[in-house]
């Protein structure tokens, strides 16, 4: 089971009412997304992050750890676009490097505050829908949304098959590291590749191997997905909607202030 598995398995929240969770991730997400505003961002990740620790009960330095995956990606990223080779120095920062500068613009850096706030905000979002709602109680919302049977069943298979996946890598991995199979660079890309195309052969035996079990327990072109059933509280539904009601105002006053 990987990590995020087993923290929503764990989560304070997962027994919170699956259309619920949805509708306050997704909204949410939009409108993060939608005002592109530093402030709109950091509330939402503010309420986001204490509602998945200290609710759901995930540890602190877990969920540290889960954020910093996606930050090191936005640094990366956004130091590519925010640093500039140029004769010229730009009214931020300029790094004499032969007769060029590298150099950076104030309007770039709030920029670059800007999208990684807006992502990292998103990315809570989707982080408290993950770390407390269960795929089965996912797909199972998505299918009262009357999402296509297709994707829904695409879905299931694909979150299925990492477990297979990792399970085999893991398996391997131990087996080549226990013959030394990592004791230099040149040995451990040697073993990594055996173990991609061992991961890839055996992946796709097993799926084969699924599809003749599922044929053999009647399968009709359908997955039926069996999914916990908890009711809504009004209590839940009206915190929710006043936070989104409060973050559009939040987001219209920051606008009309911004346009001034």
């Amino acid at each position: 089971m990987i990590v995020i598995d087993r923290l929503c398995y764990n989560s304070g929240l997962r027994y919170v009412n699956a259309m619920e969770k949805f509708v306050f991730s997704m909204l949410t997400l939009l409108l993060c997304v939608s005002s592109r505003s530093i402030i709109a961002a950091i509330l939402v990740l503010l309420v986001t992050g204490t509602l998945t620790v200290e609710k759901g009960g995930i540890p602190l330095l877990c969920y540290l750890k889960l954020i910093t995956i996606p930050l090191v990606f936005l640094f990366l990223s956004i130091s590519a676009v925010l640093i500039n080779i140029s004769r010229t120095p730009l009214d931020a920062f300029a790094i004499p490097f032969g007769s060029f500068y590298l150099t950076g613009s104030v309007q770039g850096l709030l920029w670059g505050v800007q999208l990684i706030s807006t992502a990292l905000a998103s990315v809570s979002c989707l982080y408290f829908l993950s770390l407390s709602t269960p795929v089965a109680d996912i797909l199972g919302v998505l299918k009262k949304l009357h999402v296509p049977g297709l994707i829904t069943e695409l879905m299931l298979l694909i979150y299925r098959y990492i477990f297979i996946t990792l399970r085999t890598a893991s398996a391997i991995l131990i087996s080549q590291s226990s013959r030394l199979g990592n004791k230099s660079l040149h040995t451990a890309r040697k073993s990594f590749v055996a173990m991609a195309s061992s991961v890839f052969v055996l992946s796709v035996r097993q799926a084969g191997a699924q599809y003749d079990a599922m044929e053999a327990r009647c399968y009709n072109g359908r997955i039926q997905i069996l999914s916990e059933e908890h009711p809504a509280k009004y209590s839940e539904i009206f915190c929710i909607a006043g936070f989104e009601v409060f973050l559009f105002v939040l987001i219209v006053i920051l606008k009309y202030k911004s346009s001034i």
